[in-house]
């Protein structure tokens, strides 16, 4: 059941990821938790980047992950699919804090300058504030998992009606469905920390599921794609022409109807689209499908590690090429190396069996 153009989507949205968290980290909006602004330009254009990709990309993710999560369920029993993506998603995003990961909360509280603060903290406490410090990148697999454990049940009230609902969703509905997810969008949203937003992405998610999964579905959003993609694109250019300067990722503006509008038709036209021009498979994309998730773990661990020890001493332009080197480098070089140690690999990256070579 496996879906060329899903696999390519993946791992195209990890580099974007890859290549925002770079800009992000030297974001010039006032984002907190960064090294900030490094440049002397009055007006860093280019962080227009991040305003253009985040409405959609993680979202995007949730809805592939919702449409896998239909077709591991064909071929797996609900306990084995709630085994596998606890080994998977969950031992990572908590046993790998303590293994691994919190490395990551230590370079992190050095850049948002709490380092000094937290070091006066009794030993035990300072421990567990850096360890959960190090989620960072992990909260998507944390609550990809909530979502995960939540479908069986809502599989059983189900019974099927919504699933075969879902296949018979044409454009005006798919169009019209962006009006509850901006909905969802304005619930189940967590304070402070931002990311969680589990009425957002699970939106994503049981739709990936219930209406993305189904063949006659992805049909129409290939035809349709002419219009998909422009629409789109027209779309994120408003969203980024009134939004410039905000705070793109928290409250208000990730509660508004442009974000969530936006977030909804490029989805659509990222699925129609890839399902167009990207569903095919060669020996580098299937080398990038198998890395993917490496990268998308460690590759923060390389953007910090660079801003917090050149970020404010080097050029700009040579702190943001290393950084984007380097968040590969740590993406693709630790996977490599933890994936073949026998225990810790299931600790850091809910790998069991010894995974083939490249």
């Amino acid at each position: 059941m496996r879906k060329s153009y899903l696999d390519n989507i993946r791992w195209i949205t990890v580099i974007l990821v890859v290549i925002y968290h770079v800009l992000y980290m030297y974001n010039a909006e006032g984002i907190p938790g960064t090294i900030g602004k490094i440049t002397d330009l009055d007006v860093q254009y280019y962080d227009m980047y991040q305003y253009f990709v985040y409405p959609w990309f993680m979202f995007v993710l949730f809805i592939v992950s919702g449409i896998c999560a239909r077709y591991d369920l064909m071929r797996h029993s609900d306990r084995e699919f709630i085994r596998s993506r606890t080994a998977k998603l969950l031992v990572p995003s908590t046993i790998g804090l303590f293994a691994f990961q919190f490395i990551q909360g230590l370079i992190s509280a050095k850049i948002a300058g709490g380092f000094a603060e937290l070091m006066q903290a009794p030993a035990v406490i300072r421990f567990l504030i850096i360890v959960v410090s190090g989620t960072g990148v992990l909260w998507y697999i944390q609550v990809l998992w909530v979502f995960s454990v939540l479908l069986i049940p809502v599989r059983k009230i189900d019974k099927e009606r919504l699933l075969k609902a879902g296949a018979k969703a044409g454009m005006p509905l798919l169009a019209a469905m962006a009006v509850p997810v901006w909905a969802a969008a304005l619930v189940l949203n967590t304070p402070i920390i931002a990311v969680y937003r589990f009425g957002y992405y699970g939106a994503a998610f049981f739709l990936g599921y219930f209406v993305f999964s189904h063949d006659e579905v992805t049909a129409r959003l290939k035809k349709n794609s002419v219009w998909l993609l422009p629409a789109a694109a027209v779309l994120g250019i408003v969203f980024c022409a009134v939004n410039f300067g905000k705070n793109y990722a928290d409250a208000p503006v990730n509660r508004t109807m442009l974000f969530a509008v936006y977030g909804w038709f490029a989805s659509l036209a990222v699925l129609g689209g890839a399902a167009k021009y990207l569903d095919f498979e060669t020996p580098f994309t299937r080398w990038m499908s198998r890395h993917s998730f490496g990268l998308y773990v460690f590759h923060y661990l390389g953007i910090s590690l660079t801003a917090l020890l050149i970020g404010r001493s080097f050029p700009p332009s040579a702190v943001y090429i290393c950084s984007l080197a380097a968040g590969f480098a740590a993406g693709y070089g630790l996977y490599e190396i933890i994936s073949r140690i026998p225990v810790y690999r299931w600790a850091v990256l809910g790998i069991k069996k010894k995974r083939n070579a490249g």
